[in-house]
This record gives structure tokens, sequence and C-alpha cells, in this order.
């Protein structure tokens, strides 16, 4: 498989998944004290946004990848 068709599909699969989440989020907890066995912590959460304009360039741009790396030329 050529370079062009995988990243072709790399670009489906993210514009797939930001039409269908929009975009990617996770929560980390971090310790802010440790008193002996008492422990304060808090949870922050982080995310990319990622806009339905963008999900459909990249979904557009990975089938125009992926027919492009297909051909044989």
């Amino acid at each position: 498989m050529k370079p062009a068709a995988i990243v072709g599909i790399i670009l489906i699969i993210i514009g797939i998944i930001g039409f269908a989440y929009g975009g990617l989020g996770w929560t980390t907890e971090k310790k802010d004290a440790q008193l002996g066995p008492l422990e304060i912590t808090h949870k922050e959460s982080h995310g990319i946004d990622f806009p339905p304009i963008a999900s459909g360039i990249c979904l557009a741009g990975g089938i125009i990848l992926l027919i492009v790396g297909s051909r044989k030329g």
C-alpha cells in the first residue's frame, strides 16, 4: 500500500471521530498535597475540540488521498 493511501485512511478515521464525538477528551487526576494518610487531589479535564468543518475537510482529503494512493501508475 502506498504512503498516500495510508495517510488517507488515517485522515478518514480522524474525520469520522471528529463527526461522532466532536473532539477528544480525557481527565487526569493530580495530587495537591499529602499529609500522612490524608491525600488532597483534584481532577483536570483536557481535550481537543474538533469543529465539524475540520472533520469534513479531513474526511474529504482522506477520500481523495485514498483514491490517488490506490491508483496504479
